[in-house]
């Protein structure tokens, strides 16, 4: 289950966004980190038995600041107001896919992949797309991906409204290809975050993912 001491930290934290509470707070803050520490953890031992390419993942390659990074944003709140945990294969400065767990009353989700790969690697995801398609097909269709994920999300700003540069608009994988951002999700009732089984089970979910980002790693790392 989440720690009940995640999940008031974090309504507290929503209700008192701001500098002087948390600096007020720090003990309380210490706390939370505590128990966020502990569920990554949880999850690490969960996952790594059933994705071998998380084994080298520490804790601290999973967690995320609490501080929001308000440059360039018109919400100038200083603090995260949910827990994020990610698991991936990649390193520091690479962007292969993973798995995500986002926390936080009313709007948790899971999912995974690829979010928003820059140019030169979103090319490389169409280019494999378009060469092994049906390899793709065999994936989006696994029983256990359909049950959990149903396909890639899609909104109108993370696709094309037409063929993107060098595809024919009729090749059979142009709804795939006209992608921006690769991801599948789904979101989680807020009962599961007290179910004493929750990272089993969300772990169970999580991986029905594996396939799509084994595809999405073998796009990113295979030599020309």
């Amino acid at each position: 289950m989440v720690s009940p001491k995640i999940l008031q930290f974090l309504k507290d934290i929503k209700e008192n966004n701001n500098r002087e509470w948390f600096h007020d707070n720090k003990a309380y803050y210490e706390e939370y980190k505590k128990e966020y520490s502990k569920l990554i953890q949880e999850f690490l031992d969960e996952m790594i038995p059933l994705d071998d390419s998380l084994r080298h993942l520490e804790v601290k390659n999973c967690s995320f600041r609490i501080a929001r990074d308000i440059r360039f944003s018109k919400d100038k709140t200083p603090y995260k107001t949910h827990a994020g945990i990610w698991l991936s294969g990649g390193t520091k400065n690479t962007n292969l896919p993973g798995y995500y767990i986002h926390i936080e009353e009313g709007k948790s989700f899971i999912g995974g992949g690829v979010w928003w790969p820059d140019n030169a690697d979103l090319k490389k995801i169409r280019k494999e797309i378009a060469y092994f398609t049906e390899d793709l097909e065999g994936v989006l269709n696994d029983k256990n991906f359909k049950k959990e994920f149903g396909d890639f999300e899609r909104n109108e700003s993370n696709s094309l409204k037409t063929s993107p540069k060098d595809y024919e608009k009729d090749h059979p994988a142009i709804d795939y290809l006209k992608l921006k951002s690769f991801t599948a999700g789904q979101n989680l009732d807020d009962k599961i975050l007290s179910d004493k089984d929750f990272v089993k089970k969300i772990s169970q979910k999580l991986i029905a993912l594996k396939p799509l980002n084994e595809f999405l790693t073998r796009a990113l790392t295979t030599e020309d």
